[in-house]
């Protein structure tokens, strides 16, 4: 006969939960293996405190375990089967046309049933191990639960989103208060190894994760099967990762596409010349820049932007921003003050005409 949850604790039925927790912290430090090398008893009765605990720290479970006993984990199952009882009726015909029937049954009747059906290997242990047939039975006819999905964000720079990239990530199934020292951070007056004197553990899991080319701020990328666990045999769910694209300092990007200040000396906007366009392969590029460039003009350098998720990579756009000499020399300054005569020059003979 399986041992019953609150009397392993050593607490009552109408125990609060905060009794059940101080209960469950006092005998895990007492009978925890670190206190008792060695002792297979220890070990073999603290992990019955755990297991105890397991069920009762939760309201949800207790309440199960409360109304079904040790078959607590087929409760949506029996309710199940009383369901469909009561839907069906008494005297329902079934499919080969003879009378059906119908039947009823108590939780306490498990027990007794699973004999019936293997013996006393038919009872199904609180340790979650096989119970015969009728426990073959309830796991096969248990609902498989879909793990619950998980996002996380990912933060990447201009670069890496150009070229692609990984990350491994250290994902946290949730926060729970600590099996090994029940929440109290110690254990014989030494700091508990598990939770690091935190009182609250996580489990970690290490991933890494392929950041595509080309993606985008605020893109969400999903990683089949990488979620939380399923239930019961279930499919784990999926990580999504939305993604965090850190601003540039140098390019702009709109789209697929990206945008870019080139300095152009007034000289060569005014004559003509080469200028040099940097891109986020890291290799800058010529762009000729005719004669009479105006500020502001932009140059389209196609196939030079951000990978496309069809296919194929946007364009880079460089506007010309002119760049005068901060200090002229006494060469640069007769020079434009040549070009402002000429300028006036000009002016005043289209004027006359």
């Amino acid at each position: 006969m399986a041992k019953d949850f609150y009397e392993v604790l050593g607490v009552t039925r109408s125990a609060s939960q905060k009794e059940i927790r101080q209960a469950y912290r006092a005998l895990a430090r007492k009978f925890h293996p670190d206190v008792n090398p060695g002792d297979p008893e220890a070990e073999a009765r603290f992990k019955e405190i755990n297991r105890a605990n397991e069920v009762l720290a939760d309201a949800e479970t207790r309440k199960k375990y409360d109304q079904y006993g040790d078959q607590w984990q087929h409760a949506d199952q029996i309710e199940e089967m009383r369901r469909r009882q009561g839907a069906a009726g008494r005297g329902a015909r079934g499919p080969g046309g003879a009378e059906g029937y119908s039947f009823s049954f108590n939780a306490e009747d498990l027990g007794d049933l699973g004999n019936l059906f293997g013996g006393d290997r038919g009872r199904a242990s609180t340790g979650g191990g096989s119970g015969g047939v009728f426990d073959s039975l309830f796991r096969r006819a248990a609902g498989r639960q879909r793990g619950r999905d998980v996002e996380h964000t990912v933060r990447v720079t201009l670069e890496e989103a150009y070229r692609g990239t990984s990350r491994t990530l250290e994902l946290r199934e949730g926060e729970e208060e600590c099996r090994i020292c029940g929440g109290a951070g110690q254990l014989a007056g030494a700091t508990c190894h598990a939770c690091r004197g935190s009182g609250v553990a996580a489990p970690v899991r290490r991933l890494e994760v392929n950041i595509p080319a080309g993606v985008a701020d605020g893109n969400r990328i999903r990683v089949a099967g990488k979620g939380g666990s399923g239930v019961n045999g279930g499919v784990a769910g999926d990580l999504f990762l939305r993604v965090e694209v850190a601003p540039h300092r140098t390019f702009e990007r709109k789209g697929d596409d990206l945008h870019v200040d080139v300095d152009v000396p007034v000289a060569d906007a005014a004559l003509g010349g080469e200028v040099r366009v940097p891109t986020l392969k890291g290799k800058s590029l010529a762009l000729r820049v005719p004669a009479g460039t105006q500020g502001g003009r932009v140059f389209r350098l196609a196939g030079q932007g951000m990978a496309r998720s069809g296919g194929g990579f946007g364009d880079l756009f460089a506007r010309a921003r002119l760049v005068l000499p901060e200090r002229l020399t006494d060469e640069q300054r007769r020079l434009f003050e040549e070009l402002r005569r000429a300028s006036d020059v000009g002016d005043e003979a289209e004027v006359a005409s």
